[in-house]
């Protein structure tokens, strides 16, 4: 003998029960979306303008750390810096971490 009210509470999960289940798992999606991946983002493309835009006589920090000024831009992937008096040496430009001096552009 069941009695109709034990029945009843026996129904087979909704769609909305899921929905329910899956919203806090898009919530943590979206948060970590802008914490982390879009900021991400944004010092990378800031990264990429500041190395498109090395001129020759900026002082620049490579990425091991060493300070050098750029004496000659070669082509679009490569510099010539010169890290000591008279040692120069030719690198890749996507290995400059940070631009410390900007130089002044040349008036000719």
């Amino acid at each position: 003998m069941i009695t109709p009210a034990f029945a009843q509470g026996a129904a087979a999960p909704g769609g909305t029960d899921l929905f329910v289940q899956l919203l806090p798992f898009g919530l943590v999606l979206i948060i970590m979306y802008f914490l982390l991946f879009r900021p991400q983002q944004r010092r990378a493309k800031a990264h990429q303008e500041m190395v498109k835009n090395l001129r020759r006589g900026d002082v620049i920090v490579m990425n091991n750390g060493m300070i050098a000024k750029i004496t000659k831009v070669i082509d679009d992937n490569e510099i010539e810096v010169e890290i000591s008096d008279s040692v120069k040496v030719r690198m890749l430009r996507g290995m400059v971490a940070e631009l410390r001096v900007k130089s002044e552009p040349s008036a000719g």
